[in-house]
């Protein structure tokens, strides 16, 4: 009986061993097979943090692949809160002495129950190496990557900026951010049972697409030195210039003022990042003449040489009189266009006719935006044909009562150099995706539009040479090429009343160069000149000195012949005066910088200066003039771009002459004159170039 109940008890302890380890194996078979998935998240997120830190991106070029803007690596400094314990105060009056951060911030953050916790992003190297020397447990640093414009304020309108986290901000980094800015990059942030930080290693890498611009960064560089001379010289409180090839619709250069450096763009006031070429919006005054003309010229109402009473300089027209700046009396159409008759051009379009009229506008582009590949292009303004006043006609023939963008008018003179056609502008030539590019930019362009006929280009073309050589435009004319162009001188509206300001105007200049083959269109626009508000004063001289520097560097070859009498001019004249632009804004020298730490600093340092007009000697600086004879005009202007001084170049072929000559000591920015011929270089001239570097 006994050992009956002996075995009951052991039958009884072995049935519950077994359910017990039934039990335990069904358990653990539904943590392994049922629950595997949840305990295993539930450990990654105990053991490993996924930290995204700013991707790569793509590089930005020039035409000729000279890099504007890239990605390098700097250092950020982060932490590990569970490793610093009791040590959180002490670390952060540590790090706040060397980082400049107050030290209560550095406490919130160590004390936020956060596992990881960034300290200071993208440190200088001297920060970095600081925070490295104070060798602190549970502070690190990691590699992240950081835009960097080795070329400064160069182009920063076009290139646009970034923020902390490398997001597209401005220009082409913001227009093509998503081809740019890779997917990400991530980190694995691992710990062990003691909650021990170590690096677990790169879980993703990825390299966003390259973009090549249609910009040249030298024909950049002369259109800003230029824009930063006439800004310095009118007293103007912004400006732009653009450069188009008329042909293509290809943008070589567009510049604003006021400018600033991208790699560090909170440092200046946000009117200062607007990129006035493509969001800018004024009436453009006697230059919108164009296309008032052109209208008339096309639909067969008018020719060159026919006569048109001005009226002694005053008409009438919706119950307003307008005057002209001059009492003209009778004036051919092509005087009217070069002495830029406001009553002539009111006469010539109400012959043409409010609806025609603004069919033409509307056909040139204006009042619609251009589809160039920059953000916050505008519209413009244009009023809908039924809105229009009795005045509206007259008005806009003259450039009043009509809203355009630098683009705009730039696209539309472009027309009338190219023939007639209208081509949209374009500033990204190519995509690059590694060593596979995408389709060339050029080749999705739209056909180009038919505006006018090509008699009436090559008509007009015609006249707005008359408009530099008898007109109005007589300080744009060119030594060596025909040029093409208008002036345009547009009263602003005072925001104060309403009305017309008698002191404040948009000064500006459009043409084209030389005339029976165009290489390029030029805008110039100068908001609020002081020295005067007459746009053949102040914005026609920046269009020839801009247009003589360009012409040379693109090999154009010139279509008018050089005189002695301009050689000597050239001499006596353009050597006079050296304009200080600001060249410290950059260095022609760095063209190809590269970004190592100490021009990666300097270069987030630097901010533009406002620039200043002095007149100096050429002699006396610190560079050597090099021996220009023999040399191409291209070989020469790159030559003198790279030294930061300003070519004059006379004649063509190759160099026989130079002014001052080799070995000279000279400032940045002296003008260097250079006569070209086709013959040998001059014997006498070599000797004496000789003996001068004896």
């Amino acid at each position: 009986m006994r050992e009956n109940r002996v075995q009951l008890r052991l039958l009884i302890i072995a049935g519950c061993v077994v359910l017990w380890i039934a039990a335990v194996f069904c358990r653990l078979g539904y943590l392994q097979l049922i629950e595997h998935g949840e305990y295993l998240t539930r450990a990654h997120r105990q053991q490993q943090r996924t930290i995204e830190i700013t991707p790569k991106r793509g590089a930005i070029y020039d035409r000729n692949m000279h890099p504007l803007a890239m990605s390098t690596e700097v250092e950020s400094a982060f932490a590990i809160p569970t490793e610093l314990a009791d040590n959180k105060t002490q670390a952060a009056h540590l790090l706040s002495g060397v980082l400049n951060i107050p030290q209560e911030i550095l406490e919130n953050k160590f004390n936020s129950g956060n596992t990881f916790v960034w300290v200071s992003r993208k440190l200088p190297p001297e920060k970095s190496d600081a925070v490295k020397a104070l060798n602190l447990k549970g502070i690190y640093t990691m590699k992240e990557n950081q835009r960097f414009y080795p070329k400064r304020d160069l182009a920063a309108h076009v290139l646009g900026f970034v923020d902390l986290d490398e997001k597209g901000q401005g220009g082409i980094e913001h227009a093509l951010d998503k081809q740019i800015r890779s997917k990400g990059e991530k980190i694995l942030v691992m710990a062990d049972a003691r909650q021990r930080w170590f690096d677990g290693g790169q879980v993703q890498r990825d390299q966003g697409a390259d973009v090549v611009l249609t910009i040249d960064e030298k024909i950049q560089y002369i259109a800003e030195r230029e824009l930063a001379a006439g800004i310095a010289k009118t007293h103007a409180i912004a400006g732009t210039i653009i450069i188009q090839n008329p042909n293509t619709g290809e943008i070589l250069a567009l510049a604003n003022w006021p400018k600033y450096n991208p790699n560090s763009p909170n440092e200046v006031r946000p009117e200062s990042r607007m990129n006035r070429a493509v969001s800018a919006i004024y009436e453009p005054g006697s230059t919108f003449k164009l296309i008032t003309l052109a209208a008339a010229l096309d639909q067969h109402l008018t020719r060159p040489d026919e006569v048109f009473d001005c009226e002694n300089g005053a008409v009438s027209i919706g119950g307003h009189k307008i005057h002209d700046h001059k009492k003209f009396g009778m004036l051919t159409v092509s005087e009217i266009l070069a002495q830029s008759s406001d009553v002539g051009s009111i006469k010539i379009a109400l012959r043409l006719g409010a609806p025609k009229f603004y069919e033409y506008i509307r056909a040139f582009g204006f009042g619609q935006q251009t589809g160039i590949e920059l953000p916050g292009e505008s519209r413009g303004m244009l009023g809908k044909l039924e809105n229009w006043s009795g005045i509206s006609i007259g008005a806009i023939s003259m450039g009043q009562e009509v809203g355009v963008t630098p683009i705009q008018l730039v696209t539309a003179v472009s027309t009338i150099a190219n023939g007639g056609y209208l081509r949209k502008p374009y500033i990204i030539s190519e995509v690059r995706k590694g060593d596979q590019a995408v389709a060339p930019v050029e080749a999705a362009q739209p056909e180009a539009k038919t505006v006018i006929r090509p008699e009436t280009a090559a008509t007009l073309r015609r006249m707005m040479e008359g408009v530099i050589l008898d007109g109005t435009g007589k300080f744009a004319r060119l030594d060596g090429w025909t040029a093409a162009g208008k002036t345009g001188t547009a009263q602003k509206i005072d925001p104060t009343t309403g009305r017309y300001s008698r002191t404040q105007f948009f000064a500006s200049f459009t043409g084209f160069a030389p005339i029976n083959n165009p290489a390029v269109t030029i805008l110039i626009s100068l908001d609020s000149p002081t020295t005067s508000h007459e746009a053949a004063m102040t914005a026609a001289p920046v269009f020839k000195r801009v247009a003589e520097q360009v012409l040379p560097y693109l090999d154009v070859p010139r279509d008018v012949p050089v005189t002695a009498k301009l050689v000597q001019a050239s001499y006596k004249q353009e050597i006079t005066e050296a304009p200080d632009t600001s060249l410290d804004d950059f260095n022609p020298v760095d063209l190809n910088a590269t970004p190592d730490s100490q021009n990666l600093q300097a270069a987030a340092k630097t901010e533009p200066k406002p620039p200043s007009v002095t007149v100096a000697l050429e002699e006396g600086g610190d560079i050597a003039l090099p021996d220009f004879r023999g040399k191409t005009v291209r070989e020469v202007t790159e030559t003198c771009l790279r030294l930061g001084l300003n070519p004059v170049l006379i004649g063509s072929s190759l160099a026989q002459d130079q002014s001052p000559t080799a070995g000279a000591k000279v400032r940045r920015g002296a003008k260097i004159t250079v006569r070209f011929d086709a013959a040998t270089p001059n014997k006498k001239s070599a000797a004496s170039h000789a003996r001068n570097r004896n």
